[in-house]
């Protein structure tokens, strides 16, 4: 079964295929990718990488976390699955908490 692994620190000018290419040398990497930002098309500085194994997985982490990649010392460890927000993305009720929810309310 693949693992993915959340890898921190990652330089601006890292590309996924630098990424792919770097994890390689602990295994056969399903995917990397170089998390973007969507208005700049930077770098957000982190990425994610699916080795094929858990073995694999482990032997990055092991040996690839507190490495250098493109002159930053890098962060790996197993990624967390998403969290599920259900059909209400934005949270709802949720915003409101700890707030004054006289505030919120419109003023005619």
């Amino acid at each position: 079964m693949a693992k993915n692994l959340f890898v921190a620190g990652l330089s601006y000018d890292t590309t996924s295929d630098g990424l792919n290419k770097h994890f390689a040398e602990m295994g056969t990497v399903t995917s990397a990718q170089v998390i973007m930002d969507k208005y700049t098309n930077q770098s957000k500085g982190f990425g994610f990488v699916e080795m094929s194994t858990d073995e694999e997985a482990r032997a990055a982490m092991d040996k690839l976390n507190n490495s250098t990649l493109d002159g930053r010392t890098i962060i790996v460890k197993e990624a967390r699955p998403k969290p599920d927000y259900g059909s209400n993305p934005g949270g709802g009720q949720d915003n409101f908490r700890g707030r004054d929810h006289k505030s919120s309310r419109r003023r005619y």
